[in-house]
């Protein structure tokens, strides 16, 4: 899924090259690292992106490798639920029995080896059981900005990696809630990271989603022909938005979750950046020429520009183009209000 606007990263993130496009760190976008990682075990001509129209120049610049035809267009974006239903029907015209796995393009994830071993063992749940299957990162802190997988009981059919079966999916919660989650055990982070079988999320969505189902199918009597494009545009902008979670994983009895050791990080914020990225005897963390002075735990990007930071503590600088963020890092999240403010004023130059 690369369709993301990414808002939360800007002034770098902009809507024809949202997060997924970026190098966060090192050399390789977030997309094509994602792209990497798969490709460690998946061939490529088995590897579909489901991304947005505006972006299309920009996803085919950074993934030479996959396949054209594997590259799907959204006209507009409908939260994750029918734009994983779309992807689907692609697949379901190759192999209805076909395993999907479904993964966000722009996080953070290191060791591809336990990766690897994590994906193989949800897909041999979705194979042997039928089942929905999430990824689930053990929780370290009481976050309060993703959702949260409460397990039941273990489940063994030889697979490589704890697995067990999900008594229930938890919307964000608040901090006293996130807190009494940890404090129980038995929670995870929900990593949007999913794995079933075509034919078992299409049937999900014809049971628990029938509207959208009904409206997937009328689009998939026009792939391959003529009048696709002009089809999915008017069908697709009366799809309902929903999500997967919402959709159909809170709803279902057929969900399992394979638990998720590897180093993951949703990367939501400039602040997440922060958090991973190398710091000096001050902890503060840079890219490009920065001078820190009587500065302590700060990050600044300017690849392009001389930035001096003085007598100043907990901040994040972004320099991009025409555009400069200064922000304290407690207030990262808030940047995508500073979208929405550009947006009002009808800055389109600056988005």
């Amino acid at each position: 899924m690369a369709g993301g606007s990414g808002t939360r990263f800007w002034p770098r993130s902009r809507v024809k090259k949202p997060k997924q496009y970026l190098s966060i760190f090192g050399n390789q976008s977030l997309i094509q690292e994602s792209v990497i990682r798969f490709a460690n075990f998946i061939p490529e001509e088995s590897i579909f992106i489901v991304s947005a129209k505006s972006q299309k120049e920009v996803l085919e610049e950074q993934t030479k490798n996959i396949p054209k035809e594997n590259l799907i267009y959204e006209p507009l974006g409908k939260n994750t639920l029918p734009a994983i239903g779309l992807a689907a029907l692609f697949i379901d015209r190759k192999d209805p029995e076909g395993i999907l796995i479904v993964s966000p393009s722009d996080h953070l994830i290191q060791n591809n080896d336990l990766f690897k071993k994590t994906i193989e063992s949800a897909v041999l749940i979705a194979d042997e059981k039928g089942g929905i299957v999430t990824i689930g990162i053990a929780p370290t802190f009481p976050a309060t900005g993703y959702g949260y997988v409460q397990i039941a009981d273990e489940v063994n059919i030889g697979q490589a990696i704890k697995s067990y079966a999900v008594d229930q999916f938890v919307e964000k919660p608040n901090l006293i809630l996130a807190n009494s989650y940890l404090k129980n055990g038995g929670y995870f982070w929900n990593s949007g990271i999913f794995v079933f079988k075509v034919s078992v999320l299409l049937r999900s969505i014809q049971k628990f989603a029938p509207a959208l189902y009904d409206d997937l199918m009328l689009i998939k009597e026009h792939i391959g022909t003529d009048n696709y494009e002009d089809a999915l545009n008017k069908i697709y902008s009366k799809v309902e938005s929903i999500s997967i979670d919402f959709g159909i994983l809170e709803k279902a009895n057929n969900v399992f979750l394979v638990r998720g050791d590897f180093v993951w990080n949703d990367l939501g914020s400039w602040e997440e950046v922060y958090k991973y990225d190398k710091k000096d005897e001050n902890l503060n963390a840079g890219v490009g020429e920065v001078i820190f002075l009587d500065t302590k735990k700060s990050y600044v990007y300017a690849p392009e520009s001389l930035v001096a930071v003085v007598g100043l503590e907990d901040v994040i600088v972004v320099q991009e183009g025409n555009t400069i963020l200064v922000c304290r890092r407690d207030h990262a999240e808030e940047i995508k209000q500073v979208v929405n403010e550009i947006s009002k004023r009808k800055l389109s130059q600056y988005l």
